[in-house]
């Protein structure tokens, strides 16, 4: 006699909101998983993006506990930016140790080495962004930069805002990195398609993005990557103010 096989027990079947297309991708954090790095004993990075995907960047979040960090001075021979997310960090380069809490950031340019390590006694997470460095003729290279977000230029526009963290019409620099905040019901003002990519993560809040012809809802700790000329527009939902830290390629001709 056969035995009937039993009903799967409900959950079995993956529901998510991920999405993965030649041109943009949605991410919920849950979705990613570990990675170990050779030279970042005790420490895991989550790739949000890469160039796998088709992006031309790195982004990933990077967990340091307690006590851990990278094994040696790190240079990878790219430009890599830090942003704390939780917990505390020091970063040494060019000799000197900056200690950056959270909403703290550090850009270190192309070539210049640069040490992390969590010299505090809870886990720490930033948003590490690196990308090879794009050159200009007759433009300098850029310097060391070390902010924090509650001192960072603000740039108002009715309900929404932005916080200038680095690489706004600075022309040595290739990319920028805003974040980027909308007051509970604002949204952007049109449908964006530019030739820019972005790489973007929710802070806080909740939004609908629209990416391509499709609405995607966006929660705290998703991750958005959007190529060139993706159409894109966001809606801010929910009770509280929605923040987005927003990676972006600027100030280079694309010929």
């Amino acid at each position: 006699m056969r035995v009937p096989t039993p009903n799967p027990p409900p959950g079995i079947i993956g529901h998510n909101r991920s999405m993965l297309t030649p041109n943009y991708c949605v991410f919920p954090p849950e979705g990613i998983m570990d990675s170990l790095l050779p030279n970042w004993p005790g420490c895991i990075a989550r790739f949000q993006a890469s160039r796998r995907m088709g992006a031309g960047f790195t982004q990933a979040l990077l967990i340091v506990p307690a006590g851990a960090g990278s094994a040696d001075a790190v240079d990878e021979g790219v430009q890599a930016f830090l942003y704390v997310r939780a917990g505390a960090l020091e970063v040494t380069v060019e000799g000197q140790a900056h200690s950056l809490a959270p909403g703290g950031y550090i850009y270190v340019p192309q070539g210049v080495p640069y040490g992390v390590r969590n010299a505090g006694i809870e886990e720490a997470r930033a948003i590490w962004v690196r990308k090879a460095y794009q050159p200009a003729a007759g433009v300098p290279v850029p310097k060391v930069i070390v902010g924090h977000r509650d001192t960072a230029q603000r740039e108002d526009s009715g309900p929404r805002w932005r916080l200038l963290l680095l690489g706004l019409r600075e022309m040595p620099m290739d990319f920028e990195m805003n974040i980027m905040c909308y007051a509970p019901g604002a949204h952007f003002w049109c449908v964006e398609t530019h030739v820019m990519e972005h790489g973007m993560v929710m802070l806080q809040g909740q939004a609908l993005q629209l990416l391509g012809r499709d609405w995607h809802e966006l929660w705290t700790d998703d991750f958005v990557w959007m190529g060139p000329y993706v159409p894109q527009q966001i809606y801010a939902t929910g009770n509280e103010v929605c923040e987005y830290l927003l990676y972006k390629d600027v100030n280079r001709d694309v010929i």
